[in-house]
Parts: C-alpha cells; sequence; structure tokens
C-alpha cells in the first residue's frame, strides 16, 4: 500500500509557474512509476506527465510538453511537477498516482494508488 498526499498548488496568473509536490509513504515508493493527471470542471481526468521507476523516462501529454517537468526524488519518496507558462487552460484538480512497474504509463486505469489532489488555478 502506498499513501499520496499532493501539495503545492495554488491561484497563479497566467504566465506564472508553480511546482507541485506529491510525498509517498508506505510500501517503497521508489518501486513504482508515478505519474500526474488532472480534471477540469465538467471533464475527464486526463493524463499530464509519467515518469519510470528509476526517473531516467519520462513522458508527457502534448498539451504541456516543453512547459511542465516531471522530476522525482527517491530518497525523499517525492515526486514533482515543475509548471511553467500556466494558461487558464491549465486550472484542474491535480493528482499524482502510483503503479508497480519500471516504464512510464500513460493510461489512468493502469494505475493502483492515488492522492487527493490539489487544486491549480491559473487566472486570465
Amino acid at each position: 500500500q502506498v499513501q499520496l498526499v499532493e501539495s503545492g498548488g495554488g491561484l497563479v496568473q497566467a504566465g506564472g509557474s508553480l511546482r507541485l509536490s506529491c510525498a509517498a509513504s508506505g510500501r517503497t515508493s521508489s518501486s513504482y512509476t508515478m505519474g500526474w493527471f488532472r480534471q477540469a470542471p465538467g471533464k475527464e481526468r486526463e493524463f499530464v506527465a509519467a515518469i519510470s521507476r528509476t526517473g531516467g523516462s519520462t513522458d508527457y501529454a502534448d498539451s504541456v510538453k516543453g512547459r511542465f517537468t516531471i522530476s522525482r526524488d527517491s530518497a525523499k519518496n517525492s515526486v514533482y511537477l515543475q509548471m511553467n507558462s500556466l494558461q487558464p487552460e491549465d486550472t484542474a484538480v491535480y493528482t499524482c498516482a502510483a503503479r508497480p512497474g519500471i516504464a512510464t504509463q500513460t493510461q489512468i486505469s493502469k494505475y493502483d494508488y492515488w492522492g487527493q489532489g490539489t487544486q491549480v488555478t491559473v487566472s486570465s
């Protein structure tokens, strides 16, 4: 079992930046691949970014490529999402997720553990 707790959300103006953190506890989180997902009001949850177990491989949704960066610090059992050049369409609840494995994973259904999410609001 893995528990995930996100932090770092908030209100930011368009063009600004935020850094989300996801702290993992429980079973060795370094054995898991990690991902970030988001859900905007009235929309389905969508993939944002994923990172492999070692951190050597990452994957991004086309909508965030070049603006968002996912990273992990295994010593701190944490995963981060650096978000730059934020736009109003990035407004959503951002949630981190974990699954046992090695490679990155973009499919929501493949993840076993989920955090509660953190709200990101980008004003125009």
